[in-house]
């Protein structure tokens, strides 16, 4: 059960289920053209969030355990000492937003969270098989492929014209596949999992995805699609994520470069997930969604909570909060004729809603928005996701580590009870007979190795 409950206040998700609805069928795929059926499920040691915070460091103090190490706490080895009651502009901002929806996430999220008991959720319960197993650790080198893609030379006029490609040619092979410079298609009705850049990924079915940053992202706007729903989560900039590198940040005023006009339908529903600077806030707010022509609608509150309900971190802490921020806008094209008849047929869209979930223990890892936004889409909604790192049934997904949650270090792979061996090559029935052959990827690939 993906989505556990819905009420006044918000919903309950279970994340790992709603990954693991779009591999119910997943064929696994050989460079000889051999097909296999496999189970495949995201693993479940990412979302055993069991204790919060506080009360892990506390388990490891208790045990006599390095506390340092728990905590990585992001603080400097050297930092100017100040007054206790010295406050920045920022910090007293953050206060004041936290005093403003302080009492929201408390009695909404208890309600939430009682009714997900009596569900039978949020118990605290875990299985002992999946808490001995270490955090999936793959290394991404997606992003620094993609700094190498800036070197290829460019796509002529006549290939531009192709703007999307399957994902397994006829023959089964994925050699034909250029990442960098085209969306990639899984036409099929089930999960694929295929060799790319010499690394395994399982690819959701009806999944289109383009592996780029900003200097390559004109692919996409060719691909000649306009966008019912837009999601993005921003690589906002940040201190404690430039120490540690775990990914390049992008300055807010770059936002303003995204095509959303050429990718937004008439009335798109535009999700933006925001840090709790309130800088940041305040700039989609007051800057980015008016430059792209989006109206604000509402916001709403992802509320982390460990397996039994708790929050991750204190509610009134001053380091790290439970929650972040989504800002839900509407695309309003000025010279669209039909913008008002379209306004008058939309779903209004509640404000300050929650969505309260267990959080992946992986990092950037948001849960799914795809079955909590469904009511206030329309029919064979097509839905696009910026910024992505892994793919969703159905989405069109891009960014520079937009597969990184794909990989197979990520699953548990197991051969079906079916007896599944080889399969027909009835899966091919969905590729292109005359798929797009470049040799631009392999000579990356072969510079990389």
């Amino acid at each position: 059960m993906s989505v556990v409950l819905v009420n006044t206040q918000g919903c309950v998700l279970d994340a790992r289920s709603l990954i693991d609805k779009g591999y119910l069928q997943c064929i696994r795929v050989r460079e000889n053209n051999q097909k296999s059926h496999v189970n495949c499920r995201f693993k479940g040691q990412c979302f055993q969030i069991l204790k919060s915070h506080l009360d892990a460091i506390a388990s490891v103090a208790a045990d006599g355990g390095n506390i340092e190490t728990l905590q990585k706490t992001d603080k400097p080895t050297k930092k100017r000492k100040r007054k206790h009651s010295e406050l920045n502009q920022g910090e007293i901002d953050s206060q004041a937003f936290h005093k403003k929806i302080r009492s929201v996430v408390l009695e909404g999220t208890k309600s939430l969270v009682d009714s997900a008991r009596s569900l039978g959720y949020l118990n605290g319960t875990s299985t002992t098989d999946t808490l001995k197993e270490p955090l999936p650790s793959q290394e991404c080198s997606l992003a620094a492929l993609c700094e190498m893609a800036k070197e290829l030379p460019l796509v002529d006029d006549e290939q531009q014209e192709e703007c999307a490609q399957p994902l397994v040619a006829a023959d089964g092979s994925t050699s034909h596949v250029d990442l960098f410079s085209r969306v990639t298609e899984n036409r099929a009705d089930w999960a694929t999992v295929v060799t790319l850049m010499g690394e395994e990924y399982v690819i959701p079915p009806h999944t289109a995805f383009l592996l780029s940053d900003f200097t390559k992202i004109q692919p996409l706007v060719h691909y000649g699609r306009r966008f019912d729903l837009i999601v993005m989560d921003p690589p906002w900039e940040n201190k404690s994520v430039k120490r540690s590198r775990r990914y390049s940040c992008l300055p807010s005023s770059q936002l303003k470069r995204l095509p959303i006009p050429l990718l937004a339908s008439p009335n798109c529903l535009v999700v933006t997930w925001v840090t709790n600077r309130p800088s940041h806030l305040r700039f989609v707010r007051d800057e980015l969604y008016p430059h792209w022509g989006v109206e604000v609608v509402a916001e709403w509150l992802w509320i982390k909570v460990t397996t039994s309900g708790e929050f991750v971190f204190p509610v009134d802490s001053h380091h790290k909060k439970p929650y972040e921020v989504l800002v839900l806008g509407r695309f309003r094209p000025s010279s669209d004729n039909e913008t008002s008849s379209s306004e008058a047929s939309e779903v209004p869209v509640e404000d300050q809603r929650l969505i309260v979930s267990v959080p992946s223990a992986l990092h950037s890892q948001k849960p799914s928005l795809s079955e909590v936004l469904k009511p206030y889409l329309g029919a064979e909604a097509k839905c696009l996701e910026l910024f992505a790192r892994s793919l969703q049934p159905g989405w069109t997904s891009w960014g520079n580590e937009v597969l990184k949650f794909q990989h197979t270090s990520y699953f548990t792979l197991t051969p079906t009870d079916d007896g599944a061996g080889v399969l027909e090559d009835e899966a091919a029935e969905d590729c292109t007979d005359n798929p797009i052959v470049t040799q631009r990827l392999s000579s990356s690939a072969e510079s990389v190795d």
